[in-house]
């Protein structure tokens, strides 16, 4: 019966757990970020922490210093003054070694008043600075609010003004009039009859099409089409009469749209008895058309890149160079640390001794961030000098593995450190991760990388006779020849993920 009681017992093992401190969490976190999230991330910790400023300080001290001089120039200033020296001696040591190597990157504007009064060679035009402001204030107006502002200056009826608003609400961002105008006609007799039961007026088809008529003569050129071919048409008719071969276009657009997608020329000089020259005349004429009038207006604003590295060659070699100009300096603010006194266990000296530790935590994993994106991205560069030197087709086969083992870490710091990160060489900007391929064996055991084997293609097509393109099983030939064996399934996605229409959609008129 005794056997059946549970004994309680206590053993010791040994083992070992890694374990993240929060320091290594916020590198990791700091690793990943780009350089627009990272210059957020360095403005909130420095707003939040009193040990941190952004410049070397010295600035902050000498207007303290003369703000101080000027209110008070008493004895006893002077000798807080000397207190606070004292103080600042006793922590400055520690604190100057490890800012001698901040995170390097200084604030283009550091200067002060008084130097702009001195220089008058560069005066402040505020005028000129508020119309430069007013010209980078992107255009957020949709499609339908500029329909709107032009409706509200023209001279409707009621019912006709109802109409227009309905048919505005039913235009696309492209400028097209979405559905049919039956179910219009009858949603909006519908709403009519519920507003005014006793009303025996009700809206014909012919109104709407009529109040349509009249929207599409709005700006942009174009709007309110109900397909394609009307917006083409559209766009003609606001041609001058006497362009040349204008009443073709207009009957191309109206009825050969689809021969002309699929490029079947014959049929289409056939039916309008138009010659060669004079339907590529045709077709230039088309195509100089906009087939979206209200991207015009789209809300898409240009999204600008700050590369983190650049590259360039010194004395035969590639090196790379952090960009100074990406994020501002920070370091640790000396006034602070001269308020910490040894041995005192106040609150609020405990506030500052704690607040001073983050922040030389924080200044260490901005730069193990440098220091660890400048070496990932010198071994890429090292790798791909062929790329930088001859361009695309010299691009080798490159992964994460191959980068992680040269430098000694694991894969997914390398992804860290690779994602969102730009850097600037002679041939553009470029993402780090647009550096690795997947690799393509060829018969001689060497082997070509994904991005070489589309720039290829792209090559070959650049090159190709307009008459006769080339098909995808005729590139997979090519290529052959050259030693890169590769399927035709394989060439077709190469060539869609360069936004390459296939062959018979390539072919035009010489």
């Amino acid at each position: 019966m005794s056997d059946s009681y549970m004994k309680q017992s206590l053993q010791l093992k040994i083992g070992q757990q890694l374990t993240m401190t929060p320091q290594l969490q916020q590198a990791i976190r700091l690793l990943q970020l780009s350089t627009l999230d990272l210059q957020q991330e360095i403005q909130k910790t420095v707003e939040s922490n009193p040990m941190l400023d952004f410049g070397n300080g010295n600035e902050t001290q000498e207007i303290n210093k003369k703000e101080q001089d000027r209110l008070d120039d008493s004895p006893q200033t002077k000798n807080q003054e000397a207190n606070k020296t004292e103080s600042s001696d006793d922590f400055s040591k520690p604190v100057d070694e490890y800012c001698a190597q901040p995170t390097p990157i200084e604030s283009p504007v550091d200067g002060h008043w008084e130097e702009l009064e001195k220089n008058p060679s560069t005066p402040m035009s505020f005028s000129d600075e508020l119309t430069n402001f007013e010209a980078y204030i992107p255009n957020s107006d949709s499609i339908q609010d500029h329909l709107h502002w032009q409706l509200n200056l023209t001279p409707m009826s009621d019912t006709d003004r109802i109409i227009a608003i309905t048919l505005i609400d039913s235009v696309d961002d492209d400028g097209y009039l979405k559905g049919s105008l039956e179910p219009m006609t009858e949603h909006l007799n519908q709403m009519l009859q519920k507003d005014n039961p006793s009303g025996d007026t009700l809206i014909e088809l012919d109104e709407i099409e009529a109040v349509l008529h009249r929207l599409q003569h709005f700006d942009p050129i174009g709007v309110c089409a109900r397909n394609l071919s009307e917006c083409l048409l559209l766009q003609l008719q606001q041609l001058n009469e006497k362009t040349p071969l204008l009443n073709k276009a207009k009957e191309i657009a109206r009825e050969f749209l689809t021969e002309l997608a699929g490029r079947d020329f014959n049929v289409i000089m056939r039916r309008t008895r138009l010659k060669e020259a004079d339907l590529q005349q045709v077709i230039t004429l088309i195509q100089s058309l906009n087939p979206r009038p209200g991207d015009i207006l789209s809300n898409g604003t240009s999204q600008y890149v700050i590369p983190d590295l650049s590259t360039k060659k010194i004395n035969g070699q590639w090196s790379v160079i952090l960009n100074n100009d990406a994020m501002p300096q920070v370091t640790i603010n000396s006034t602070y640390v001269a308020m910490i006194r040894r041995g005192d266990k106040s609150n609020d000296n405990t506030y500052l001794q704690n607040q001073l530790q983050e922040a030389r935590w924080f200044l260490k994993s901005l730069q193990n961030r440098n220091d660890t994106l400048l070496k990932v991205a010198t071994r890429i560069v090292d790798i791909q000098q062929g790329f930088l030197e001859h361009g695309e087709e010299a691009m080798k086969p490159l992964v994460l593995q191959d980068v992680a083992e040269a430098v000694e870490m694991h894969e997914s710091t390398i992804s860290r450190v690779t994602t969102q990160k730009f850097i600037h060489t002679p041939r553009g900007i470029f993402e780090l991760k647009y550096f690795f391929s997947s690799q393509v064996d060829n018969q001689s055991g060497n082997g070509y990388s994904s991005t070489a084997i589309r720039a290829i293609i792209k090559k070959l097509i650049s090159a190709e006779q307009p008459t006769k393109p080339l098909s995808d099983n005729k590139i997979a030939s090519i290529l052959a020849e050259q030693g890169i064996k590769i399927a035709r399934r394989t060439i077709a996605k190469y060539r869609e993920s360069l936004a390459i229409p296939a062959s018979n959609e390539r072919k035009r008129l010489a």
